[in-house]
């Protein structure tokens, strides 16, 4: 399922779930206490990836497992997210694993009440620790307050993907600098190519930009700063990433008519050839995969990761992640029954997901599958990948999300200023 970048507002959806131990609250829903009778699943009905690929693990490696604790899977639709959420955990009645909250702050709620798994512990205790990507944990960390409590079923990575042909044609070397980009730009506009491919109708793939500049500037802790009230996006050297993303839209390397681009249609227009480089997540393989909109072919494909800003504290070794959807194990559930599934899970989900379904999770494949070479390109940076960073409103709650990717095309038009913009995001911030 992509993660079209409104991030934490990603469809998630989820039901109560009869069958654990315990007392039912009435409408259906297990009860608490540690001794479940069924290894209860609760996520959104949109995302099949994930109950598919447990079911195919209840069904093989996973089967003593799922002979002692059968796996039972529900769904109810996202609006109910929160507000079962909140129910089930004031009656201690939370199933064994569940979709989390549609923002990290209900997770880190949840989390405060003693209702989340710890899985940095228990996979430790479980000796499946090194099970996990070092890089897929450090995002969870940083979305969560530095606790690893949801899993990485689904794990994306994001930088620019180019056309190589285009590059040859015109002489462009990969950019390893911002300035570097910006030239890369101008040499292609001046060609007469489209430099960039980017949807302002939905404003994120445009903050994507903001973010990342500001990463490369000030540091992968950047953003994490303006979450803790250590610094304002007002501040001068947060507002230089805004000005250096609308300094491209000036010069029009956008294209004509930014704001009313599409997801699809900035897709569309990298693979169709009339753009040279687009910004976008590791979801996207799925659309080059679709010989129907790929017309330039997936040897023509390149990536590079978002590049250094010249005389910054970041770095292009830190990559801009996410971790999909998130879901979590209730603690009060836990037992060795569930760890057994839990452990069968950490030993086989990265493999068996990479081979039935061609997706990139943050579990460690047991050993390496054939992949078409941009799987493994985005499989290889993951590996390699120590640390990494967050995307502009991964921190921001739902209203300064959307002032946010409201006022991106505006940005990228000339209309709003750097100024402007930083200043509307951080005053929605401050009324959070």
């Amino acid at each position: 399922m992509k993660w079209t970048g409104v991030g934490t507002a990603a469809l998630l959806v989820l039901t109560a779930c009869g069958g654990s131990g315990g007392d039912s609250d009435g409408d259906g829903s297990a009860s608490g206490g540690g001794n479940p009778s069924e290894f209860s699943f609760l996520v959104n009905a949109e995302n099949t990836t994930i109950p598919d690929e447990l079911t195919t693990l209840s069904e093989d490696q996973c089967k003593a497992a799922n002979d002692d604790l059968p796996l039972k899977v529900e769904t109810v639709p996202q609006t109910q997210l929160d507000q079962k959420l909140q129910l089930l955990a004031g009656q201690d009645a939370l199933p064994v694993s569940f979709a989390a909250g549609n923002t990290p702050a209900l997770t880190a709620t949840l989390d405060e009440d003693g209702q989340l798994l710890d899985f940095e512990k228990t996979f430790d205790d479980l000796g499946v620790l090194d099970k996990i990507s070092p890089a897929a944990i450090s995002t969870i960390k940083s979305l969560y307050g530095g606790k690893f409590n949801v899993l990485p079923y689904q794990y994306n990575i994001e930088g620019f993907w180019y056309n190589k042909q285009i590059f040859a044609d015109n002489g462009l070397d990969i950019p390893a600098t911002w300035d570097d980009l910006v030239a890369a730009a101008e040499k292609l506009d001046g060609a007469g190519v489209q430099p960039l491919s980017a949807s302002g109708e939905q404003g994120w793939p445009l903050t994507r930009l903001i973010s990342g500049y500001i990463f490369r500037e000030l540091g992968p802790d950047a953003l994490q700063k303006v979450a803790d009230g250590d610094a304002k996006l007002t501040d001068p050297d947060y507002v230089s990433g805004a000005q250096a993303v609308a300094d491209l839209g000036a010069k029009g390397y956008f294209g004509d008519g930014v704001g009313s681009i599409d997801y699809d249609t900035a897709i569309n227009t990298f693979l169709s050839g009339d753009a040279g480089i687009l910004y976008m997540g590791s979801w996207v393989l799925g659309s080059f995969a679709d010989d129907s909109l790929n017309k330039i072919g997936n040897d023509n494909i390149g990536f590079f990761p978002f590049p250094d800003v010249e005389g910054g504290a970041g770095s292009s070794t830190q990559t801009p992640s996410n971790v999909g959807l998130p879901m979590t194990f209730s603690a009060h559930q836990y037992n060795d029954k569930v760890g057994a599934w839990l452990k069968c899970i950490a030993e086989n989900y990265g493999q068996a997901s990479l081979e039935d379904q061609n997706s990139i999770s943050g579990f460690v494949p047991a050993t390496q599958p054939d992949l078409d070479p941009l799987t493994q390109l985005v499989q290889d940076q993951v590996e390699n990948t120590k640390e990494s960073v967050l995307w502009f409103e991964a921190l921001f709650g739902s209203k300064a999300t959307t002032v946010s990717q409201t006022n991106a095309a505006p940005l990228v038009s000339g209309s709003t200023s750097a100024e402007d913009f930083m200043s509307k995001v951080q005053d929605a911030l401050d009324s959070e």
